[in-house]
């Protein structure tokens, strides 16, 4: 059993690591590409009713002062036979806007770790181990998540949902829109729509009405042999958290061992970063 995983966790590093990440539609990889510095080429479709709410899930998002939310994820490992393993995480985030954020985490083999940004420190802690790793970033929240997934190569799958920038982004990357129908089967009535850019197809569900909310998302990688998926589902919204300062702040564990940050070298002044961390 042991030997089996440890092969199904080699097989994720190289190019399937990108999937823990999203990076194709949800992360940065570290320099802009070429569908991301441009729109969409005149008469590539970009919807009407459907962009519109679309874009209105990503600029409530975008203003919102505070939130809190449980995302519940998996992605596709494809091994070099072909076989397509899953594997998934667990997170709780919390944002208060413009500079603190709590991240926690669980993995499918029970590891769990912890991610915290009170506006001036960035801390990981790895459960596990007992260890953590503290690096001075101040600034906000949108700076510390271009940090840890652009410079130090971290995961945290969908960070660009939690990013202000999020409007403008999709508005680049975006090629066409479709509604696919309204889904009844959440405890609300969302939207469901069908995105598509040059990389990847996406879909997702977003409730009607006032609060656009996220409810859930698929990202099919179809550049990737096996066209490997990556969900998300989102649950436990709020919009008003309680958020206490302490709750942003990391106090080591007895017994607790510092680390350095491990920042990736890179070759070259314009050679950009890997688009995805390991597990």
């Amino acid at each position: 059993m042991a030997s089996r995983r440890w092969k199904l966790l080699r097989a994720i590093k190289g190019s399937v690591a990108a999937l823990t990440v999203a990076a194709a539609l949800l992360l940065w990889n570290g320099t802009a590409s070429a569908q991301e510095a441009a729109p969409a080429a005149a008469g590539e479709e970009q919807g009407g009713e459907e962009m519109e709410i679309l874009m209105n899930m990503a600029r409530f998002l975008g203003q919102a002062q505070s939130f809190s939310v449980s995302v519940r994820s998996g992605y596709d490992a494809i091994q070099e036979d072909g076989e397509r393993i899953e594997f998934g995480e667990k997170r709780r985030v919390l944002l208060q806007r413009p500079d603190r954020m709590r991240v926690e985490v669980e993995f499918s083999d029970g590891e769990q770790g912890m991610v915290l940004f009170d506006g001036k420190t960035i801390t990981a802690f790895k459960a596990d181990d007992n260890v953590y790793a503290t690096v001075e970033k101040p600034g906000t929240v949108d700076g510390a998540l271009v940090y840890l997934v652009r410079d130090l190569q971290m995961t945290i799958p969908l960070a660009r949902m939690f990013h202000t920038g999020l409007p403008q982004q999709l508005e680049k990357l975006i090629q066409s829109v479709d509604y696919v129908e309204t889904d009844a089967l959440f405890n609300v009535p969302v939207d469901h729509l069908a995105v598509r850019t040059a990389e990847v197809d996406c879909q997702f569900w977003i409730t009607q009405g006032a609060q656009p909310l996220p409810r859930r998302v698929v990202i099919t990688y179809k550049e990737i042999p096996g066209e490997p998926q990556f969900w998300a589902e989102f649950s436990d919204w709020n919009l008003a958290p309680e958020a206490a300062a302490d709750r942003f702040v990391f106090t080591p564990p007895a017994g607790a061992e510092k680390v350095p940050f491990i920042i990736p070298a890179r070759i070259g002044s314009q050679a950009p970063p890997r688009e995805g961390g390991e597990k």
